[in-house]
């Protein structure tokens, strides 16, 4: 009977494991939608006029267009935002993808990046690893540090102006006197 017992305690032992494992996928799953909500792809046009946010499953969250940018012709700044446009949704879409292989990918044997980047080969006629070299090359170059940034000691600044500061907090109420009275005759008893 010991043996026996030895089996099903294996065995017990074995459906546990397996329960954790299933536990640990799930938190995995979790925190991969946290992730995802919060992912964004920014994309900037080769003049720097156009910048487009773009966000989960293609949604465009910000554009932004530069003085410069609303002095081109209207079919030529139209032709820069969707094409600026495009190339943030398919970076959201690789990032998108990588954050699902980096969660559940190797778990459930998936490469969502792989099939991503094909698929976008394929819609536009060229090969996934010319589509990598390309979104190297497509990103302009970081802005240079100048003597100003160095004088003001801002070299952290950034283009757009800073978000405004959150409002401050209502004024504390005094406390109602006859909530007072009633919580000291309470007291009194």
């Amino acid at each position: 009977m010991s043996a026996e017992m030895d089996r099903l305690v294996a065995e017990f032992e074995k459906f546990q494991s397996k329960i954790k494992q299933a536990e640990a996928n799930f938190a995995k799953v979790g925190d991969l939608q946290n992730d995802v909500v919060a992912l964004e792809a920014t994309a900037m046009s080769p003049d720097r006029a156009v910048t487009v946010v773009a966000g989960p499953g293609g949604s465009v969250k910000d554009i932004r267009l530069t003085a410069e940018a609303l002095r081109q012709q209207p079919q030529q700044l139209a032709t820069t935002i969707l094409s600026t446009l495009h190339r943030a949704v398919a970076d959201a879409a690789v990032k998108q993808a990588g954050i699902v292989d980096a969660h559940v990918g190797a778990a459930f044997g998936l490469d969502v990046s792989g099939q991503v980047l094909e698929a976008q080969a394929e819609a536009m006629g060229t090969t996934a690893e010319e589509l990598k070299s390309k979104a190297a090359e497509a990103q302009p170059a970081p802005r240079r540090l100048t003597d100003e940034d160095l004088e003001h000691g801002d070299i952290l600044r950034r283009d757009e102006p800073p978000a405004a500061a959150p409002p401050p907090p209502p004024p504390a109420r005094p406390a109602d006197d006859g909530v007072r009275r009633l919580w000291d005759h309470e007291e009194d008893r």
